[in-house]
């Protein structure tokens, strides 16, 4: 199975799309991630880096940017079930043999790309989601009378919010080293929304 994967590294699966195109975009460029997505993500990158190394817990500012944060997850979680093709949780959410298959491959050298989420990704994603959805609620639970100052609410928190920025710190080592790999720029990708079709190397998730 592993090796069927690699050889269809360019085949495509799941409902047909019909690329977007653009003036300004390179030739064999398609629009994968939207503004949702986009948005979502550079909106937990700031609100993050905010809360972990510029506010300090319990500024008025530190609240903000918790609920703006969580806000975002919210619509995310939202258009991942109704979203465009690469932004739904069915495009991208592997199951347990196609993340194995897919590790193996990397452990090799030979995963294929991805248009969208690649299944190592995609766990991470979910992941970081998750964690980002129990800081939220542990953090607004500081904030109730019937948690306020209750030492295992504050633990959960803290320690959430670093199991994150050492996740996202893994999250941008891989993202790097996978732009390099197949050499494309990932981290540019997310901020235009723009990344090659590359014919005969890509692959969407079957």
């Amino acid at each position: 199975m592993i090796d069927n994967i690699a050889a269809s590294a360019g085949r495509s699966g799941g409902p047909a799309a019909i690329p977007d195109t653009a003036p300004t975009a390179s030739p064999g460029a398609i629009k994968v991630w939207d503004p949702v997505v986009r948005i979502f993500h550079w909106t937990v990158v700031a609100g993050c880096i905010a809360n972990l190394f510029i506010v300090e817990d319990g500024e008025l500012a530190h609240l903000v940017i918790g609920y703006a944060v969580a806000a975002a997850l919210t619509v995310r979680v939202v258009w991942g079930f109704i979203g465009t093709r690469y932004a739904r949780f069915s495009d991208f959410v592997p199951g347990p043999q196609a993340l194995m298959d897919y590790v193996t491959l990397a452990l090799q050298g030979r995963e294929p790309r991805h248009v969208g989420h690649n299944p190592a990704a995609a766990v991470m994603m979910l992941v970081l989601m998750a964690l980002l959805a129990a800081v939220s609620v542990t953090g607004w639970m500081a904030t109730l009378d019937m948690f306020w100052g209750v030492e295992w609410v504050e633990e959960l928190h803290e320690g959430t919010a670093e199991a994150i920025l050492w996740l996202a710190l893994v999250h941008a080592g891989a993202a790097i080293y996978e732009s390099m790999r197949h050499r494309e720029n990932l981290v540019w990708a997310m901020v235009t929304g723009w990344k090659q079709a590359g014919q005969g190397s890509s692959r969407d998730r079957e």
